[in-house]
């Protein structure tokens, strides 16, 4: 669980993921206090809490640099936050990840942030914090999801 720094606020919060992480945040609505951004820049790829923990886990096995990770413990789910390198249309792809309750936050959407306020802690919390502009090649991660995803070899 993230522990909340010493004067951190919504818009303290803000700031430092637009400064630090370029992430295009904003507190909407302000007396919420929750943390928004539009898709365009960043994408995000939300998946099964499940089948998060095994891609992240897939990823350090194959010495990947991981991206920031936000956690949904209401809804059981994980997002990772991916450069927006995804074919745009590609509808095989999407019914691909689809099928496995894979969804893919593209341009124009809106991706929920973690914010420091009780409410909206409780409902979002980070796996992997940004620290900085990296995020990871959506391609990349899209490979984690399909390795893990391949169904086992069987044995005759």
């Amino acid at each position: 669980m993230e522990q909340r720094p010493l004067g951190d606020t919504p818009r303290s919060r803000c700031l430092f993921y637009r400064r630090e992480c370029d992430l295009p945040a904003v507190v909407d609505p302000p007396e919420l206090g929750r943390i928004v951004m539009r898709a365009g820049s960043v994408w995000a790829l939300t998946t099964p809490s499940s089948l998060g923990q095994a891609v992240k886990a897939h990823m350090q096995s194959k010495s990947v640099r991981l991206g920031p990770i936000l956690a949904h413990p209401r809804s059981n789910r994980w997002t990772f936050l991916i450069a927006p390198d995804l074919p745009e249309n590609d509808t095989r792809l999407f019914a691909e990840l689809f099928r496995l309750n894979v969804s893919v936050c593209r341009t124009g959407s809106t991706i929920a942030l973690p914010s420091p306020t009780a409410s909206v802690g409780a409902i979002r919390s980070w796996i992997v914090p940004p620290r900085n502009t990296f995020r990871p090649s959506g391609r990349v991660v899209v490979a984690a999801i399909r390795a893990w995803a391949e169904p086992a070899p069987r044995r005759r």
